[in-house]
């Protein structure tokens, strides 16, 4: 049963970051223009598309269980300073307040399923552990 569990939150885990990555790549100038009114102005074609490689690929291994935590790191590499920029709820109006603290929190939520990917590793259900456990016949 717990490997069944850990790959299913290994699934919805990825999931937000390929789904972040589609959103990334459909609306590339409108991310753009969203990365402008948080101040990140510098480069933002190479962090754009930065942010994408390591959504893609972090989201994939994390999702396949191969090298998971190198693809948690990779992961945590984008998301924490997402975190802080996006979703400083400290700096907001007030109305706005309470929502961006919501995000912000669950934010720290999945960095910490990220980190327990990162501690733990994958499981029993993962490519990692097929190819290892695979037998090839001779002939």
């Amino acid at each position: 049963m717990k490997n069944v569990v850990d790959l299913l939150g290994r699934i919805l885990l990825s999931f937000i970051f390929l789904y972040d990555a589609y959103d990334s790549i459909f609306y590339f100038e409108a991310t753009k223009a969203k990365m402008t009114a948080y101040g990140l102005t510098w480069n933002q074609n190479f962090l754009l598309v930065g942010a994408i490689f390591l959504l893609i690929l972090g989201g994939m291994m994390v999702l396949v269980g191969y090298r998971a935590r190198f693809g948690a790191i990779l992961l945590l590499l984008y998301w924490i300073p997402v975190t802080f920029i996006v979703h400083s709820f400290w700096n907001d109006p007030e109305l706005e307040r309470r929502l961006q603290a919501i995000l912000f929190t669950k934010n720290l939520a999945i960095i910490g399923g990220l980190l327990m990917v990162w501690a733990n590793g994958t499981g029993k259900y993962s490519v990692r552990r097929i190819l290892a456990t695979t037998r090839v016949r001779g002939t």
